[in-house]
């Protein structure tokens, strides 16, 4: 039976899915990629975190693990290209969990959880801020995430929202450009009509179920209300007084080559001794206002082995 679903990997402590904009980059090109080649999936909302994905997905439950399962793959092989990692997300389990269609507005609280995944997380104030998934999709949001009020009826064609001289067709792109921007051969399979955003990836308006999203919060206001009552928003609420980090993991992760260089003449966290691994962590910590987790992330250990190390500094 088709049902609605909320989808997400298993947060990593000792590592990061997307390590800079490229990364980003190609992940959003596979998630249009695998959503061309599995139509029967429909994608609602999205949003590509550093270390983990949420997506909410219609289809059966086992076209919706088989879905994440080859978005998974396809990304693992590309960082196997790019980093020499390999295998690196077979272990990331899938939580999928279904949304009820019974309970009053599962659906609606679903979307707004993972469109707010960003701003709980202090990268910025509001969805539409994000480029990394749908939170600029819904209802001609701004980038500085705040709803356009206007008379235009919903359920736009996602060509009517982007003018065309803004954004390219895909059809525009030669075949062999369209396999080097998203590093596979797959993207041949994607619609001529699809757009590409000016950052090199494609719409997600392209591929995503925009009418059904915005016919199931009826306005944009009613969304802007789900999205600052959703557990995301209340748990940013909550620490406003808290160290939360300031820095996204990519910023931290390019700064720490240099980090470790000037202060121990060494260029990777391995190569380091306990003592200065403790005092690096250290260093990341006030540096860049991030926690625990954030620091062992960026350096690729788990929360455990940080926690032991800043014990020691």
């Amino acid at each position: 039976m088709r049902k609605y679903y909320l989808v997400t990997t298993k947060h990593l402590e000792d590592g990061l899915w997307f390590r800079d904009d490229e990364d980003f980059v190609t992940g959003m090109n596979y998630v249009a990629i695998q959503a061309a080649l599995t139509p029967e999936v429909i994608v609602l909302a999205f949003i590509l975190m550093s270390n983990h994905v949420h997506f909410v997905l219609y289809g059966t439950r086992q076209e919706v693990e088989a879905f994440m399962n080859s978005f998974k793959g396809r990304f693992s092989h590309y960082l196997g290209g790019k980093y020499g990692i390999k295998e690196f997300l077979r272990r990331n389990k899938l939580d999928i969990k279904e949304i009820s269609e019974d309970k009053a507005e599962a659906l609606e609280r679903a979307i707004a959880y993972v469109q707010m995944n960003c701003v709980a997380a202090s990268i910025c104030l509001y969805p539409g801020q994000y480029p990394w998934g749908t939170g600029n999709t819904f209802f001609q949001m701004l980038w500085d995430g705040m709803p356009l009020e206007s008379s235009m009826p919903q359920g736009r064609n996602f060509v009517s929202r982007h003018p065309a001289q803004k954004y390219r067709r895909l059809g525009e792109l030669s075949g062999r450009e369209r396999i080097r921007l998203m590093h596979s051969r797959a993207a041949l399979k994607l619609p001529d009509e699809w757009l590409l955003s000016e950052r090199g990836f494609v719409l997600p308006e392209s591929y995503v179920d925009v009418n059904q999203v915005e016919s199931v919060f009826r306005s944009s206001k009613r969304m802007q209300y789900f999205l600052s009552s959703s557990s995301k928003a209340r748990k940013r609420l909550e620490a406003e007084d808290e160290k939360l980090p300031a820095f996204r993991d990519q910023v931290i992760l390019a700064a720490l080559p240099d980090l470790m260089q000037s202060l121990f003449q060494k260029p990777a966290f391995v190569a380091l001794s306990t003592q200065e691994q403790a005092e690096t962590l250290r260093q990341v910590r006030f540096r860049f206002s991030a926690g625990v987790h954030q620091a062992a992330r960026v350096c690729g250990i788990s929360y455990t082995d940080a926690a032991r190390l800043l014990d020691t500094a």
